[in-house]
């Protein structure tokens, strides 16, 4: 059955939509427009506004478009969903919005000292690993799936925790902490391990965890978050076996498969960046040997000629 019978709204979101665009649009003014109001502002980078519009569109694509719809129908497009938005939005995010607001927002008296405490490195990877991993036990996650102001909440929540996890990774703001070298790659590696429990316990399981995709009244109850109720209640529907073919289980075991699949080619992406960035500095650093050596055999040189 095709999801087109759920409707425009339920399908593209129009008011999510407007909601990012506008947000896409206060970011070009602030970093354009009104930058000169700011003291201790600087010029929005290329980089900078190509990494926050590729953040925002991917937002849109995975919770606005189709795919969220899809997300609410299987759970193998749900894993898809939470994959992109925990794992690569928030990185993105990050490094698009220039320093000089980072900094600005950081040293609000509410959000000072509650954004140092939360982005301790430690913390911050234990945190996001046991979220994921609490919000995806069974009860929980079908008891948040049922209600539109909770899911939003807990969507919220976990969304925040991936911006504190990546903060240590990927910000560029002076004199906050970064990871660095075999650090950052061992603060990468500790995630996955975090989260290889909660993926393994989802792909060897024989049996459905989650009734909001295998019991077809607490599905309609979870599908009512994203289609308009109208619409939903002139649907003849009996569950997700209508728009997959894939049974429960094989749906299920292929989200944790995804989720787990997705998260280690984002973070061998991640690694050959760190690697990259070892190589790049080490060259660097010999190049400036290289080139004091040179210096210093001029000098010697220089020294013997006039003695």
């Amino acid at each position: 059955m095709p999801i087109s019978i759920f409707g425009f709204q339920a399908l593209w979101s129009p008011y999510y939509l407007a909601v990012l665009v506008l947000i896409t649009i206060l970011y070009f003014m602030l970093t354009i427009k009104w930058k000169d109001k700011f003291k201790d502002s600087e010029p929005l980078k290329t980089k900078e506004a190509i990494l926050f519009v590729s953040g925002m569109v991917l937002l849109y694509i995975i919770k606005g478009s189709p795919t969220d719809l899809l997300g609410h129908i299987i759970f193998s497009m749900h894993m898809v969903q939470m994959a992109f938005l925990l794992l690569l939005v928030p990185p993105l995010l990050i490094m698009g919005v220039p320093s000089w607001i980072w900094r600005k927002f950081i040293n609000l008296p509410i959000v000072k000292p509650l954004f140092h405490f939360f982005t301790k490195p430690m913390l911050a990877l234990i945190l996001f690993g046991l979220v994921f991993s609490f919000y995806h036990i069974p009860l929980v996650f079908d008891f948040v799936k049922t209600s539109t102001s909770l899911h939003a909440v807990v969507n919220g929540i976990l969304f925040i925790s991936a911006i504190f996890y990546w903060w240590p990774v990927v910000n560029n703001l002076e004199g906050s902490y970064k990871f660095h070298g075999l650090k950052k790659l061992g603060y990468l590696f500790g995630l996955s391990v975090l989260m290889t429990p909660a993926c393994a316990l989802i792909i060897f399981s024989s049996s459905p965890f989650y009734a909001t995709y295998s019991d077809a009244e607490a599905w309609l109850q979870a599908m009512a978050l994203c289609v308009p109720t109208g619409t939903l209640s002139q649907l003849n529907l009996s569950g997700p076996e209508l728009f997959t073919n894939m049974s429960t289980v094989e749906d299920q075991r292929t989200g944790g498969i995804v989720m787990k699949v997705l998260q280690e080619l984002v973070f061998t992406v991640f690694l050959w960046l760190v690697f990259y960035e070892w190589l790049r500095n080490e060259n660097d650093n010999a190049d400036e040997i290289t080139a004091k050596s040179i210096q210093d055999r001029k000098k010697m040189a220089y020294h013997r000629h006039n003695a």
